[in-house]
C-alpha cells in the first residue's frame, strides 16, 4: 500500500501499488511529483521511505535498473584489482614460506578508511557515493586499500563519469536561474546528494523541472501593493482595524490538518494583539477534500449570523466529521437559524464568494493551505506563534 500526499494539506489518500518500479527522482526536498495529471506528493509507507520528488515515466522493471551504487562497486572492484606490485610507501614483509607480502599490522590499521577519506573529501563528503565508499572500503582487506589508495585519481574520475548527469543538471539550472541565486545555491548543495539515475530523471524531464523550479520561485516572492490591498480587502471574515500596522491574510481549509494548527494561531493573534492587527479569513477549499467546499459555504452562513470564529473554531476541532448533518448539528448547538443556514446551504448562497476567494488566492500565487501573508511577505510556517508575534512586535514598533 501507498499514501499520496500534497504537501499543502497533508492529507492522505489511499492507494493500492500495482505498477512495477517506477524511476524515482529527487528535486527539493518535498515530495512532488512531475506528471501531469498526477497527485503531487507520495509518501512510500511500506519501508518508511519519504521521496523528495518523482518522476513516473515507462516504468522500469527491476532486471534493467542498476543503480550508482552497483556501478561504485564495481568501480571499487576494478580499482583494487590494477597494479598490485611492489610500492612504496607501506611497508611491506616477504612469507618466506608462501613468497607473498604482507602489510604490517601497525601500517595497515585505518589504511582503508584513509583510503575512503582521500576519495571522499574530492568527490563530496555528503554525496551518496562517498556513504558507500566507506561501506566497501570497510569491507576490503587492507592490501586492497593500499594499492587502490595509489589510484585515486583515477577513482575520482570514474566517479565523474558515473555523475556526469549531474553535473550537466546543476549547470543548466544555474544557467537558467542566474549562477548568484538561491536556487542555484540549493541545487548545487543538494544535488549532491543525489542518486546518479535521479540526476538522469530529471534531466529528460528537464523543462517540466525548470518550469517548476520557476513557479516555486514566483510563490514565495511577495506580492505587489494591489494585491495585497486585493485580498486584504472586502467583508470576509476578520477581526481588527483596516488601517492597522500588520495586516494578515490566512487562505484555508476546513478538512487540512496544518489549518487546524494555524487556526489555533490564529486564537492566539486575536488573544494577544486584539485590535492592534488586522486578521482576515479567506476559503481555500482544496478540490481532493470531499466536505471542504460544503464546510466553506457553511462557515459564511454562521458569519452571516455573527458566529464565523465560533463555527470556525467547531470545524477545525471535528475536522473528520464535516458533512450536511454534521454542519447542521454544529450550527443548532451554536444556536444559528436552522431555517436562515439551511437555506443557504440548499441555495448554495455563499458559493460564489468561496469561489471570489479562490480567485484571490490564484493571484496570489497560493500552491497550498495554509497560506499566510503578513502586510504581503508569505509567512513560512502559519502554525509558528513565536515567530509570527516576534515580526509582529516588530512591525508595530515603527
Amino acid at each position: 500500500m501507498f499514501e499520496l500526499w500534497d504537501h499543502s494539506s497533508r492529507r492522505a489518500e489511499v492507494g493500492q501499488a500495482t505498477a512495477r518500479p517506477a524511476f524515482l527522482v529527487s528535486v527539493t526536498g518535498r515530495v512532488d511529483f512531475s506528471v501531469r495529471g498526477l497527485y503531487k506528493s507520495m509518501q512510500v509507507t511500506g519501508e518508511g521511505l519519504r521521496l523528495p520528488f518523482i518522476r513516473v515515466s515507462t516504468p522500469i522493471g527491476e532486471d534493467t535498473v542498476v543503480t550508482s551504487l552497483y556501478k561504485l562497486t564495481v568501480l571499487v572492484f576494478l580499482v583494487t584489482t590494477v597494479g598490485f606490485g611492489c610500492s612504496a610507501g607501506l611497508q611491506q614483509t616477504a612469507n618466506p614460506a608462501t613468497g607473498t607480502t604482507a602489510i604490517s599490522t601497525d601500517s595497515a590499521n585505518g589504511v582503508c578508511a584513509k583510503y575512503a577519506a582521500s576519495v571522499c573529501v574530492q568527490i563530496g563528503e555528503m554525496s551518496p557515493e562517498c556513504a558507500a565508499f566507506e561501506r566497501i572500503a570497510s569491507l576490503l582487506p587492507p592490501s586492497a586499500c593500499y594499492e587502490a589508495s595509489q589510484h585515486v585519481e583515477y577513482t575520482v574520475q570514474q566517479y565523474k563519469d558515473v555523475r556526469k548527469d549531474c553535473f550537466q543538471l546543476v549547470d543548466k539550472i544555474c544557467a537558467d536561474m542566474g549562477p548568484k541565486s538561491e536556487v542555484c545555491h540549493s541545487v548545487r548543495k543538494h544535488t549532491a546528494k543525489f542518486e546518479a539515475l535521479q540526476c538522469t530523471g530529471m534531466l529528460a524531464e528537464y523543462d517540466d523541472v525548470l518550469a517548476d523550479l520557476k513557479r516555486r520561485v514566483a510563490a514565495q516572492m511577495p506580492i505587489d501593493a494591489d494585491k495585497q490591498a486585493a485580498i486584504a480587502a472586502g467583508s470576509a471574515p476578520g477581526f481588527g482595524p483596516a488601517n492597522a500596522k500588520a495586516t494578515l491574510v490566512i487562505f484555508s481549509d476546513f478538512e487540512c490538518p496544518y489549518c487546524a494548527k494555524a487556526a489555533t494561531v490564529a486564537s492566539q493573534l486575536m488573544e494577544k494583539f486584539g485590535d492592534k492587527v488586522r486578521f482576515v479569513f479567506r476559503q481555500y477549499p482544496l478540490s481532493f477534500h470531499a466536505n471542504a467546499q460544503v464546510a466553506a459555504e457553511a462557515s459564511l452562513a454562521a458569519h452571516a449570523q455573527g458566529k464565523f470564529w465560533e463555527y470556525h473554531d467547531v470545524l477545525f476541532q471535528n475536522q473528520r466529521a464535516l458533512d450536511r448533518p454534521s454542519l447542521e448539528t454544529y450550527a443548532k448547538g451554536l444556536g444559528l437559524d436552522m431555517g436562515k443556514f439551511k437555506k443557504a446551504l440548499d441555495d448554495k448562497t455563499y458559493a460564489p464568494a468561496v469561489g471570489e476567494d479562490m480567485k484571490l488566492g490564484e493571484l496570489a500565487a497560493i500552491r497550498g493551505t495554509p497560506s499566510l501573508f503578513l502586510n504581503g511577505h508569505r509567512v513560512q510556517d502559519p502554525t509558528d506563534f513565536e515567530a509570527l508575534e516576534k515580526r509582529i512586535l516588530e512591525l508595530l514598533a515603527q
